[in-house]
């Protein structure tokens, strides 16, 4: 698994890609106007909307109490220093839970059986092996101090004891929290337009017209704002 993982590693940032693009796949209904009525679009986007924000949230809360400075050297884990505050002192892997709930809750925005029970368990075994990969390489650079840590934060279910604790001992940073996650942000709100714009005509009423202008206006602000973020971010005018 650890060989699995240091190659799906490597190409990481792309695996994201590729599994979200995945959501337009052809599908059979997770919810259909058979089995729920008239407005069964109520529940996909309701369910879908609260688990995708919740996997947001979680990812923001991280990255603004407490940023690992952990990622890829010459297409391996690489870490500066073992980072056990924040969100990381309640789940060892925080971003990554955030990743999941991302893609189940879009997956299920999407109404997409098969993306809910094909995808998402071939993400799962992805993430578990680039885990185990990073986790071999913590051990081997800060062998008993990372093992402690194992021994009190679990992998992936995060453990809420004492979070009002870590909440009240830090400061959120919203700065870095914008300068990380924008690129995120963008891709994100960008496959959850197309998503409600383009799989439920009911929320505009069948009308091409008024899906086409709604889309238009939703992408082309996020473009804005996405490129006004990396302006300030590019000229120094915007840091942490």
């Amino acid at each position: 698994m650890i060989s699995i993982g240091n190659f799906f590693f490597k190409y990481r940032n792309w695996i994201f890609i590729l599994f979200y693009g995945a959501l337009f796949i052809p599908s059979w209904p997770l919810f259909s106007k058979e089995k729920c009525g008239e407005h069964y679009y109520i529940w996909p986007i309701a369910i879908g909307l609260f688990i995708t924000c919740l996997g947001q949230l979680v990812r923001g809360l991280t990255i603004g109490l407490a940023y690992i400075v952990r990622g890829g050297k010459e297409g391996k884990p690489y870490a500066e220093g073992l980072v056990t505050e924040g969100i990381f002192n309640h789940c060892r892997n925080p971003l990554y839970v955030g990743n999941i709930l991302m893609l189940l809750g879009v997956g299920i925005l999407a109404n997409s059986l098969v993306y809910v029970a094909i995808v998402i368990p071939v993400f799962l075994f992805i993430y578990q092996a680039i885990v185990l990969a990073e986790e071999n390489f913590l051990r081997g650079k800060f062998g008993a101090g990372f093992d402690e840590y194992c021994k009190k934060v679990n992998r992936w279910f995060p453990n809420l004891g004492g979070i009002g604790k870590t909440f009240g001992s830090m400061q959120f940073n919203w700065r870095r929290w914008i300068l990380k996650e924008h690129t995120t942000q963008f891709i994100w709100l960008v496959g959850i337009v197309l998503i409600l714009l383009l799989k439920y005509p009911e929320l505009t009423g069948h009308n091409e017209q008024i899906r086409n202008t709604a889309l238009i206006v939703s992408l082309s602000f996020l473009v804005v704002v996405y490129g006004l973020v990396r302006y300030l971010k590019k000229t120094g005018k915007f840091r942490e």
